[in-house]
């Protein structure tokens, strides 16, 4: 089942400008023998024996749609609705290719004529929802996700959707209910167990823990839910298993710079082992030159083991780094002192 969340939604509304260019036939042909994978290049032989034939066209724009070419996707929808303009899936199709391209309102009208000629498909509501999500009108985003649960009662995603959008606008009960009512619909969500973790790591419940097991238990290399799972057991001080979570990070990605970070913040603030902690900070910053926050915190690793000229020199690159950043300022100050 297709599971498409917010944060891809947001993803392809703001990837606007895609590089793709405009191809005469003659440069579609060589394309296709050059640079195009196989299953292209026998849809575009497929086109040229049987030029009438929609479902090719609509093959073919779902593949150029998957390669981020949105504009010879566009081309091919758009003959496929030409040839056959009365089939409700075309405009589902035309839809992605318009959010892809950052066009919302014509992604909107796609999917209102896919509803006008087939009102018993879930997708489009479930689509519009989303689209309602992005833009914040929840009125709107409750409207057709009621439509969709008109169609499908047992619709795991409008749940999803739904919990979403009563999560943002505060009301964090309603929206757990409805994050557990669609895993209970489908134990396969992964996207609904992150937002229940979510959810219940705020109240420092349990709960959470369980949720990102579950999710774990379906990605085990996840490094989302590896992280947040984490994160709640670090807030709340099992830090044992907190840094279990982030060495398993590390296993998966070697330079994650955030599990480095919070292991070196751990041992520096909760289990005072400054020469450790300087240690998982000094591999944060090689993943991340830029990272401020891990030269400051080294800096004060080496300042607590008395090490004054290597706390004053990660101080100052802090500082070179985010000028008036108060915590190096205060740092450097308390060196003076000393």
């Amino acid at each position: 089942m297709l599971k498409t969340t917010f944060a891809s939604l947001l993803f392809c509304l703001s990837f606007c400008f895609l590089a793709s260019c405009q191809h005469s036939k003659t440069t579609e042909k060589t394309a296709a023998q050059d640079s195009i994978p196989a299953d292209m290049q026998k849809l575009t032989q497929d086109i040229q024996a049987d030029p009438k034939n929609p479902t090719l066209y609509w093959e073919r724009a779902k593949k150029y749609l998957d390669r981020k070419n949105a504009d010879n996707a566009l081309s091919d929808i758009n003959q496929a609705i030409l040839l056959k303009p009365g089939f409700a899936k075309y405009y589902l199709t035309l839809s992605d290719i318009y959010l892809v391209k950052g066009m919302a309102r014509n992604c909107k009208e796609a999917l209102e004529k896919a509803i006008s000629l087939d009102s018993q498909d879930v997708e489009p509501y479930l689509k519009l929802a989303e689209l309602s999500l992005f833009f914040k009108d929840y009125p709107k985003v409750f409207k057709y996700v009621d439509d969709a649960l008109g169609v499908d009662a047992n619709n795991p995603k409008a749940y999803f959707i739904s919990g979403f959008a009563l999560k943002e606008k505060g009301d964090t009960a309603k929206a757990i209910k409805n994050y557990q009512k669609a895993v209970d619909l489908d134990q396969g969500y992964y996207d609904a167990y992150i937002q229940l973790g979510m959810l219940y790591a705020a109240r420092k419940n349990k709960l959470a823990a369980e949720y990102y097991n579950s999710a774990l238990n379906l990605k085990p290399a996840s490094i989302e839910a590896l992280y947040n799972l984490g994160l709640y057991y670090q807030e709340t001080e099992d830090f044992n298993k907190a840094m279990e979570a982030y060495r398993k990070i590390l296993q998966v990605d070697p330079r994650n710079k955030f599990a480095q970070f919070n292991l070196g913040y751990i041992h520096l603030f909760y289990l005072k082992v400054y020469a450790e902690g300087a240690k998982y900070f000094t591999k944060a910053i090689e993943a991340d030159p830029g990272y401020v926050e891990a030269w400051y915190n080294r800096g004060y690793c080496f300042e607590l083991m008395g090490d004054i000229s290597n706390a004053r020199i990660d101080y100052q690159k802090a500082l070179s780094l985010k000028p008036n950043y108060n915590l190096p300022i205060e740092g450097l100050n308390r060196l003076d002192r000393k």
